[in-house]
C-alpha cells in the first residue's frame, strides 16, 4: 500500500517539482501510524530514496540548471539543519506539529490554486539547461541574494515539517513566473541535498534524545521506491500533462489536508 501510495503521489506532483512528502506526511501519519517527531526524518528519508529517478529523467531530457539549484541549496541546507533542530528541541508534540502542518500547507495550496502557469512554449533543450537564461530566467546577484534566503526561510519550514524545502520554493518560484521546466528539476536537487542533511541531522540528535527521534528506515525506504518509480514518470510525462489542470488538483489536495490538520491542531 506504501508503495502504491508513494508512486501515485510522485506521478501527479514532479512535474510541478514537488517531490510528494508534502502530500505524503499526512498519509504516513493517519494510515502508516508513524510517530511524531520520527515522521518528520521519515519524510525526509523518502525524498532521499524517491528523487534521483526524477533528477535523472530531467537529466535526460536536458533540464538542468546547476545555476538555480545550487542557489536554492545554498539556502535550504542550512536551513533544514535549523529545522530539524527545533522541530526536536521545540516542536515534539502532536498538537503544535499539526497547526505547523497545516500552517504550510494551506498557504501552499493557496498559492497554487489562485497563481497561474506561464505560458506552455517554454524551449528546455539542452542549450538552456546550463544556466536557464535560454528559459527566461536570469541569475543577477540580487535575485541570487533573494533566492538564498528566501531558500534559507523555506528550508528552515521544510526541515520542521519533513520536506526538505524544495516543495515550497518550487510554486513560489512557478507562482512568479518562472517556467516548470526550469524550476522543477532544480527544486528537487535542493529538496535531495537538503533532505540528506536532514536526516543525517535527525540521526545524530536521535543518539541524545529518548524516544521516536531517528527515521523509519523500513516506512522511508518502502515510500522512496514507490516514489523513485513515480517520480521518473512524473518526469517523463510533465510535457504531456496540461500544467494549469495539474496545479489545480494539487492545490485542493494540499488545502484539504492542510485545513483538516488545521482543525485537529485547534481542536
Amino acid at each position: 500500500m506504501a508503495l502504491v501510495a508513494a508512486f501515485g503521489v510522485a506521478v501527479a506532483a514532479t512535474p510541478a517539482g514537488v517531490s510528494g512528502a508534502v502530500l505524503l506526511l499526512p498519509f504516513q501519519v493517519s494510515v502508516l501510524g508513524t510517530p511524531s517527531p520520527a515522521v518528520t526524518p521519515t519524510n525526509l528519508l523518502y525524498n532521499v530514496v524517491a528523487t534521483p529517478g526524477a533528477l535523472y529523467r530531467y537529466w535526460r531530457q536536458g533540464q538542468a540548471s546547476r545555476r538555480l539549484a545550487l542557489v536554492l541549496i545554498a539556502g535550504t541546507t542550512p536551513g533544514v539543519v535549523a529545522g530539524s533542530v527545533i522541530r526536536v528541541e521545540f516542536l515534539p508534540g502532536p498538537r503544535v506539529f499539526a497547526l505547523i502542518v497545516g500552517a504550510v500547507l494551506v498557504p501552499l495550496g493557496a498559492w497554487l490554486a489562485l497563481t497561474r502557469p506561464p505560458p506552455p512554449a517554454v524551449p528546455s533543450g539542452p542549450s538552456g539547461s546550463q544556466d536557464g537564461t535560454q528559459l527566461g530566467f536570469h541569475l543577477g546577484v540580487r535575485t541570487a541574494a533573494w533566492l538564498v534566503a528566501l531558500a534559507a526561510a523555506v528550508g528552515c519550514a521544510g526541515g520542521i515539517y519533513g520536506i526538505g524545502g524544495g516543495s515550497i520554493l518550487a510554486p513560489v518560484l512557478i507562482g512568479t513566473g518562472r517556467p516548470p521546466a526550469l524550476v522543477a528539476p532544480a527544486a528537487l536537487a535542493s529538496t535531495f541535498v537538503t533532505s540528506v542533511a536532514g536526516v543525517l541531522t535527525f540521526a545524530v540528535l536521535s543518539a541524545h534524545h529518548a524516544g521516536p527521534v531517528a527515521p523509519d528506515w523500513p516506512t522511508g525506504i518502502a515510500l522512496g521506491l514507490g516514489g523513485l518509480a513515480g517520480g521518473y514518470t512524473g518526469a517523463r510525462l510533465q510535457a504531456r500533462l496540461p500544467e494549469r489542470l495539474l496545479r489545480r488538483l494539487i492545490a485542493l489536495v494540499v488545502l484539504a489536508i492542510g485545513v483538516r490538520y488545521l482543525v485537529i491542531g485547534l481542536a
